[in-house]
Order: structure tokens, then sequence, then C-alpha cells
């Protein structure tokens, strides 16, 4: 497994974890079939890692050929995007899960999940359903996705996430076809929720903080001090307007942002509170680059 972990956690959730990948995976049906996913999602889970990283300078360029299968679903997921400047990096949490959901989808399996820190990837049988807990600002929202859904992916950024933002979203959840395109897509409304030139938001080049960052010397969010209503509004205003051109172009069925205590929504993501879910996530608070 050349220093890939797996564990068993409570729930009989499957736990994966090399470098800087960790992801909570389940898979639900019979006890054979559900066996037989596990182990094909730990044995592709080992070979992950290496594969990225033997690609990685060209997913941090904008537009370099790749050839691993997580590569080409990363470089497939940031296509429509780039309109905007985007790399593949953007998509590898997503697309690393939908990578993983696809080995555990196997004969037999009814339902499964592959939740890759955030970023979720889900498969659904005819007429199954899965709830997500989505604690992204501090309540308790969440997700029913169902088979019939188009939705098959869930993802968040934001300034206080794990990556860089170019915005000062403190969250932004997309709801996509596959993880992937949720998770570029999250990143661009995320830098589309944005104050330029405020004063109170503290900006750094991206590589002065991590010096191979995909975003150069593109200046990403380091903080942002207390606004007024009508400063967050506008600027969960200008996200929102990105969210709801990516809806009407068909890449992702809905999208909530969330700033300091405001929050917009747009499309199948109506996040009513307080209902049991299946999969459970913390939306990372604690910076660091990646």
């Amino acid at each position: 497994m050349s220093g890939a972990r797996v564990a068993r956690l409570a729930g009989n959730r499957l736990h994966l974890q090399h470098g800087p990948i960790d992801i909570v995976a389940q898979a639900f049906g019979p006890k054979a079939a559900v066996a037989a996913a596990e182990a094909r999602a730990a044995a592709r889970f080992g070979t992950v890692l290496e594969e990225l990283a033997a690609e990685l300078p060209a997913l941090r360029a904008e537009d370099a050929p790749v050839t691993g299968a997580i590569a080409q679903r990363m470089t497939a997921a940031v296509s429509p995007f780039r309109a905007e400047f985007i790399t593949p990096m953007a998509a590898v949490a997503g697309a690393v899960a939908d990578e993983i959901l696809a080995v555990l989808a196997g004969p037999g399996v009814r339902r499964a999940y592959a939740n890759n820190g955030g970023d979720i990837a889900l498969h659904l049988a005819p007429g199954q359903m899965l709830t997500c807990a989505l604690a992204v600002t501090g309540g308790l929202d969440s997700v029913a996705v169902r088979a019939e859904d188009r939705v098959r992916g869930i993802a968040t950024s934001g300034w206080r996430g794990r990556s860089f933002s170019l915005g000062i979203a403190d969250a932004v959840t997309v709801l996509a076809r596959s993880a992937a395109i949720a998770d570029a897509a999250a990143t661009m409304i995320a830098n589309a929720v944005d104050l330029p030139g405020h004063t109170g938001i503290a900006r750094r080049p991206a590589q002065e903080m991590q010096s191979d960052s995909d975003l150069g010397a593109r200046l990403v969010t380091m903080g942002v001090a207390p606004l007024t209503a009508a400063e967050r509004d506008a600027a969960l205003a200008a996200g929102l307007r990105a969210a709801e051109g990516f809806r009407a172009r068909g890449l992702i069925e809905g999208a909530a942002l969330f700033l300091q205590g405001g929050r917009m929504a747009t499309g199948a993501i109506a996040l009513p509170v307080g209902e049991s879910a299946d999969v459970r996530f913390q939306y990372p608070q604690d910076r660091h680059p990646g």
C-alpha cells in the first residue's frame, strides 16, 4: 500500500488515509457485496497518491496534457470553467472522491459515498437516497439526494478552508453531477464572492504561502475584517450571479453561499435543518496550503 492506511471507523465506515488525502467511505448492501466493494476501494486507494504525484506539474498548469484516470477527471471537470483562470488542482479532492466511489459502486451495492475532506461523491441505485449533513458555518444543514436527482457530488470551498481562495466567502457548497465538477464550481463561485479593493481584506501572493502553488502570484485571501450588511450582501450577490450562470449552463444543480452570518442560495439546495444524516462532515476551518 506504499504508506496508505486503511482502518475501520464507528458506524462501519472505511477510513482511507495517505499523506494529505483523508477519505471516509461507506457502501450499503449485502454483506458480501460490501466486503468486495471495500476491498476494491482499499486496493485502488493505495495507488492514488503516487499517480497524482507523477503528474503534479501538469496538474498545476492551466492546459497541460495528462494521462492518469484521476488527472483526466480533474481536467474534464475544470474545462467548462476555463473562461476564467483555473487549473485541474481546483478539482483534485472531488476527483479523488469520484475515483474511490467508482470502485465502491460495484455489483450489489445499493448506495455508497466517498467523503474526501468534505467533497463527497455519491452512488445511488434506483429508489435509494442519502442524506448529507453539512456542518459548514456552525449550524448543521442537510441535503437529501435521491436516485432520481441529477446530483452525485457535493463540494465546499472558501477562504477558511484547506485550499487558497481568491474570494472572501466563508464557504460555498455546490451540488453537481460529480464531486469533481462540484469541487471546481465551488472554487470558482467562492472566488467570485468578493469586494475588490476593500481595505479590510488581507491578501498575499499564493506563492509566498506555498512556493509551488498553482495560483502563482495571484493574491489569495488571508483575513476578512467585519463587513457591513450591505458589503456582505454585495459580495454574496456577486458570487450568486456566478452560481446562477453555472446553473443556467447545466454545470451545477444548486449552490449555497455563506459569509459572516449571511447566506444566499440557488437551485436544489434548500438545506432543511435538523434531519438525520447518513454522511456528515465538518468543513475545515484550519487553513493549510493545498
